[in-house]
């Protein structure tokens, strides 16, 4: 296998912190249904969390992105895998945004929001987005139930857009005898 250039540490470390913050916002999402009552706001505060976390590191993703040019892909590539690969890469960059702007903009529209602040891990307070909290109750209602419908489309494209980056690195780096993983690895 070939040595091609890798990712610097800093965006090495945004992918992997980022990857596994996502899991974990997914892991939440599918077990909320699942836990005892008392551990249900928890679990949600804690999604709440991560979600707004991954929002900040995604602007410091798309700085570093734009400031420190990542490295070439590998040579035996085709041209159509290198569309692809920025085709994807530019949709989950688009994703990273979406889904917890939709998500802080969900949880604005919730009925209960003035009553039940938002609590980043439970230490900071984070305001919800205002225009949104004054809207008409039957209105902030129906926009809730709508962005959270919103919010789940864009997790779902998640999902398959994430098996599709695990399938290409496999695919790279078991058929093609790439040195795909090795570029993303510190």
């Amino acid at each position: 296998m070939n040595s091609p250039p890798k990712y610097s540490r800093t965006a090495i470390a945004l992918h992997w912190v980022m990857a596994v913050l996502i899991i974990g916002t997914v892991v939440l999402v599918w077990t909320v249904d699942y836990v005892a009552d008392e551990h249900v706001r928890w679990v949600i505060d804690t999604h709440k969390s991560i979600g707004i976390t991954v929002l900040g590191l995604a602007i410091w993703r798309l700085v570093w992105r734009i400031t420190h040019r990542p490295p070439d892909l590998p040579g035996g590539y085709a041209p159509w895998e290198k569309r692809a690969s920025g085709i994807a890469h530019g949709l989950l960059y688009v994703l990273l945004f979406l889904l917890p702007l939709s998500g802080w903009l969900h949880d604005s529209a919730w009925k209960d929001a003035a009553t039940h602040p938002m609590q980043l891990f439970g230490l900071v307070t984070w305001p919800r987005i205002g225009w949104v909290m004054s809207l008409e109750p039957g209105l902030k209602e129906s926009l809730h139930t709508l962005l959270g419908n919103i919010h789940a489309v864009f997790g779902y494209c998640l999902y398959v857009l994430f098996m599709l980056h695990v399938l290409a690195v496999v695919k790279h780096q078991v058929l093609d005898h790439e040195s795909e993983i090795q570029r993303m690895l510190p």
